[in-house]
């Protein structure tokens, strides 16, 4: 798994298919080699399948599903747009961008693309490289902010409540995009270090492996609290949700999906960290973890909306007018 010194990217890279480890790949030097084709590490290389001309596409399966990725994802934006009493709403779409942004910069980051050699091209990828992990880091915090989103402390969907979350998340994204191109291109020399050794970077070990996990984890606690406290107290558990009838409570079928979301994440995370560099020595280096964590990423976002949409209202309910009858 990953290594137990702090700020070390080494180990990661080495059992792992991340976007961060694109950033310390020697082939950044290398003219002579293609994109995807060298991981640079101790580890399994992916080499996925073979093309003409000595080439490979390294991981067609999470290409392929980082597409399928950004097509559901624009569905439920759409989906999203019908259920106009929602709370958080836009909030919520907001969130699905960011993750249409992170699936379309892993098909570059991540795919193992054979773009060759050349200067220019190893740039873009590097460019792509800086805007995954700033989108991933800006998204998540996007997605903590909509579990506050539910309290309505402010008004949802008003330009301030938008402005709040956009800005904020814009100063994570060029915070941890910077980082991420100096330590590519060494523009200050700051970061320069952890292009040798270890790769120990510490500035983006805690925006890029860290932060996120504390967003997640308040998101998930915020949700619950918001479940089992708010909503219980302003409608009776059985009186919402279509499954009233059959005595389950939809508060705590929303826990359920909230649950699942979080397994589904999970799931993908070991598939990354820990069962990955298995099933790539198992397959000869044909696939590995990456194409895993790409699927159960996409279950857990579905499985979050569905989460949102259980908790939220389709449309504003009909007024009920009295009038006295003789």
């Amino acid at each position: 798994m990953g290594s137990t010194q702090f700020g070390n990217f080494n180990n990661f890279c080495r059992d792992s298919t991340l976007p961060v480890c694109n950033l310390f790949n020697p082939w950044r030097d290398r003219p002579d080699e293609l994109i995807g084709e060298l991981q640079g590490y101790d580890g399994c290389q992916l080499s996925g399948i073979g093309l003409s001309g000595g080439r490979h596409l390294g991981n067609l399966g999470s290409i392929l599903i980082a597409f399928i990725a950004i097509l559901v994802t624009i569905f439920l934006i759409l989906r999203s747009e019908r259920k106009q009493a929602a709370v958080g709403r836009r909030e919520f779409q907001l969130f699905l961008v960011g993750y249409i942004i992170i699936s379309l910069c892993e098909i570059f980051t991540v795919g193992g693309l054979p773009l060759g050699g050349s200067d220019l091209q190893k740039r873009v990828v590097l460019g792509f490289t800086a805007v995954h992990l700033g989108a991933i880091v800006a998204t998540l915090w996007v997605l903590m902010l909509n579990g506050i989103v539910g309290f309505q402390l402010l008004d949802d969907g008003t330009p301030i409540s938008l402005g709040l979350i956009l800005l904020s998340a814009i100063a994570l994204f060029i915070g941890t995009g910077y980082i991420a191109l100096d330590t590519a291109f060494t523009y200050t020399g700051r970061f320069e270090g952890s292009l040798t050794g270890d790769h120990q970077n510490i500035g983006l070990y805690v925006l890029y492996q860290l932060l996120p996990l504390v967003f997640l984890v308040g998101f998930f606690i915020l949700e619950t609290i918001l479940v089992l406290k708010v909503l219980g107290e302003k409608k009776p558990m059985r009186e919402f949700g279509p499954l009233g009838c059959l005595g389950i409570a939809a508060d705590a079928l929303s826990i359920v999906y909230l649950v699942a979301a979080a397994l589904l994440f999970a799931i993908g995370q070991i598939f990354q960290y820990v069962v990955s560099t298995h099933i790539c020595q198992g397959t000869n280096g044909s696939i590995n973890g990456a194409l895993f964590e790409t699927l159960f990423t996409l279950l857990a976002v579905v499985m979050t909306w569905v989460f949102w949409s259980s908790i939220t209202e389709d449309d504003w309910p009909m007024p009920v007018s009295g009038g006295n009858y003789t």
